[in-house]
């Protein structure tokens, strides 16, 4: 039986994670804030495997969800169609885009913690973070190349590693378990394993997770 991933954003980042997956045998439904109709191009392109719908459509349809968008302070995310299920995150705080937040500048949370918060029924990982979304369909490698990259995911719950582990591998990457979401800021921007995140292996991705340091603005 085949899966179905519904994806969240149709942005660089949720349309290559689309192109992605329809490429090893999932099924795609796909949303933006625009509309379904913005989307024919894209669904065109990825062929039979994908549909464009709305974001509440989307979760709905997903065995798992891709959300590929910056998280609000107010949710913005379908949370009783997104109940039950895997969540990966995809959104980097950025201060720039989208304002201080204060609770993330204190460090007393990360914008992953917050998202779980938001969507309290779900199973939020952060996935895909430390990674240049082109880089998606071009870097990877099979299972054991020496020259195979690795990404981390973070998440409270073990199955839902499991999920980013086991796609993660479809696509041609290693992972390395840099959980709970409390430490998924160690593969924040500016941190070692953003700024390494195209030269590092498994056992890289781990020494420049370990060297994360959390810098507390005041």
């Amino acid at each position: 039986m085949t899966t179905t991933i519904g994806i969240i954003g149709a942005g660089e980042v949720g349309s290559q994670i689309a192109r992605a997956a329809v490429s090893v045998g999932y099924q795609v439904v796909i949303a933006n804030s625009r509309g379904p109709e913005t989307l024919a191009g894209l669904v065109a392109e990825l062929g039979p495997a994908a549909r464009a719908a709305s974001a509440a459509q989307a979760a709905a349809a997903g065995d798992f969800a891709v959300v590929a968008v910056p998280l609000k302070i107010v949710n913005d995310m379908p949370v009783d169609e997104l109940a039950g299920k895997i969540v990966l995150d995809t959104n980097n705080y950025m201060v720039w885009r989208d304002g201080n937040i204060p609770v993330l500048d204190s460090g007393e949370k990360t914008v992953h913690e917050l998202r779980q918060e938001q969507l309290p029924t779900s199973k939020v990982a952060k996935a895909f973070t430390h990674i240049q979304a082109p880089r998606l369909l071009t870097a990877g490698r099979p299972a054991g190349a020496p020259d195979r990259l690795a990404l981390s995911v973070s998440s409270n719950f073990p199955d839902a590693v499991a999920l980013v582990t086991r796609l993660y591998d479809q696509f041609g990457f290693d992972t390395v378990d840099n959980s709970p979401l409390s430490e998924s800021w160690r593969s924040g921007p500016g941190q070692p394993a953003w700024l390494r995140h195209a030269h590092q292996n498994r056992d890289e991705l781990i020494v420049n997770l370990r060297k994360a340091r959390r810098v507390i603005p005041g």
